[in-house]
Parts: C-alpha cells; structure tokens; sequence
C-alpha cells in the first residue's frame, strides 16, 4: 500500500510539473497584443544571425571548394524539369511565413509583419543566388529569383486580399532508384536525397475548401490539392542518356490529384500546439492520389507521399 501510495505521488507531481511546464510554454508562445520590444530585438537578432551562420556555412562547406569568377548569369530554367523552380517557390513561401509569424509573436504591426517579415524568404535566397553568381561552377539564376518572388508573392498576396492562407505549398517524398545511379549528385543517404533526389519530390498547391465556402458545412481543415513532380532524371539536363530505369531515354512530368489536411484549421487553444500544427503544415500528409503524367499514363495510388 505505502510503495502504490509514493507511485501515486510521483505520478500527481509529474502531471503537475508537465502542466506547468506547458503552461510556461503555452505562455511564451502566445503572440503579444502590443509591441513587445524585447521580442522583437531577440527575432531580428536572431534572424539575422541564423542568416548569417547558413551563408557563412555555405561558404565553408559548398562554395569554397570550387573557384571564384566575376559575377555572371546562367539560363538554367529548362533544367530538372523545373523541380528545382518548384522548391524555389516552397522555400521562400515558407521562410516568408515564419519571417511573418515571428514578428507577429513580437507584437509588431500587420504592416510591417507583411515587409519585413514576409520577405525574408525572397532576402535570404537572393543572397544565396549571389553567391551562386561569384562561383564559376554555378552562376545566379533569373528563373531562380524568379520562383523566389513567385513563392513571397504567394504568401503576401493571400494576406492582403483574403487576410488568410488559403493556399499552402507544400512537400511529399518517397525514395526512388534513380538515386543509386548518381548519389554523388542525387544523394547517398536518405536525408540527402529527400534535398537531391526530384524523381521522389512531388510539390503541392494544397486549397483549403472551406476557405473559400465559408458558409458551408465542408469540415474546416479539409483540403484539396493539386502536385507537380517528375520522374527519369539522373541529370539537369539531357546530356546524360537514362537507359539504367526506362527502356528509353525519357524524364517525364507528373500531375497530381488529392486530399490533404490544413493542420491550423484543427481548433486549439494551445500556442504550442498551433506552433506545432503551423510548422507541420509544409507537409502533405499520406492520401489517396491520382496521377497523370506527360507520357499519358493514368496511375491511381491508394496510399501516396
């Protein structure tokens, strides 16, 4: 009786600990209602240094072993079927969004959540494209800065016509064989191919129904969404033959149709479990799908990532 009684304590002051813990949490997560200048000076701060830490990271890591040159343009745009566009578009819609959301928690005004916040997507990966452009195996890409305005212009958009994100980019993958062709280039491990491989990318515009119906009775976070992906690329280009997959040399397209979840439709009162719901949103949950790729081919998949 003694030994069950001391488990019951322990058991009531973990409960009681957890709870204030989350409280804690809940209350550091939950936005000011008025400009809060310690936060506001600690996202900047911390923006800013994460910016620079990456960009200094790359530079050790990516850039520095390969020469330098002047500053130079290259038209890559026709390269890996324009999957790598595509992830231009989700990263800078994303970085945009937790730009905004940071300093929506710091209290700041829409306006300014909106022109600084917003386009921290579009600033930190012209940066990027910069670098790409003093380095001779690469070069800044048009196309590139391109689909990053594409992506900050999605964002900034919805938030000034509808005051919502109706519209979500978002990402799936599942591995493929084109990798064990070229792991140099498509990745060896499986956290690098999720960033190399596009044969197992699919990118998705993913609606939230009831946005748009506001009246109805369609459930809140229901979704429906529409994928781009492609497949035969061992290569940016055509220079290099795919014969080890598909009888023929062939990279073909892929259109999607499916369902998906808005994760911050789902009714909460927690901060943190909306932080959690908000960070997850960027990707496409697991659903029935249907497939049309460029070949012509008809594909329906009941269970697709």
């Amino acid at each position: 009786m003694k030994s069950i009684s001391l488990l019951s304590a322990l058991l009531l002051f973990a409960f009681c600990t957890n709870i204030f813990a989350q409280n804690k949490v809940d209350h550091f997560l939950k936005p000011s209602d008025s400009l809060h200048v310690t936060r506001r000076n600690a996202v900047v701060i911390a923006q800013a240094t994460a910016a620079a830490g990456v960009l200094v990271g790359l530079n050790e890591l990516w850039y520095a072993d390969y020469p330098r040159s002047s500053f130079r343009y290259v038209n890559d745009n026709a390269e890996w079927l324009q999957m790598d566009k595509a992830g231009h578009v989700f990263s800078s819609y994303h970085l945009g969004n937790v730009g905004k959301s940071t300093l929506a928690w710091s209290g700041v005004s829409k306006k300014n959540q909106l022109i600084y916040g917003a386009s921290l997507g579009f600033a930190f990966l012209s940066a990027v494209e910069v670098m790409d452009g003093y380095s001779s195996n690469w070069g800044a890409s048009l196309g590139d800065i391109g689909a990053n305005a594409a992506g900050t212009a999605l964002f900034i958009s919805q938030e000034l016509l509808w005051k919502e994100q109706r519209i979500t980019p978002k990402f799936s993958f599942h591995t493929t064989p084109y990798a064990s062709a070229r792991p140099n280039v498509l990745g060896s491990s499986f956290s690098e191919q999720v960033l190399k491989d596009y044969n197992g990318q699919t990118y998705w515009l993913s609606a939230n129904v009831h946005s748009f119906f506001k009246e109805s009775k369609i459930p809140t976070w229901l979704n429906i969404a529409v994928g781009y992906g492609a497949e035969g690329m061992i290569t940016g280009n055509e220079e290099l033959v795919n014969t080890v997959f598909l009888p023929e040399s062939e990279r073909f397209r892929q259109f999607y149709l499916s369902f998906d979840a808005d994760l911050t439709k789902i009714k909460t009162k927690s901060p943190l479990l909306k932080t959690v719901f908000e960070i997850f949103n960027s990707i496409k949950i697991p659903a029935p799908t249907f497939e049309i790729s460029s070949r012509g081919d008809f594909t329906f998949h009941y269970f697709y990532f």
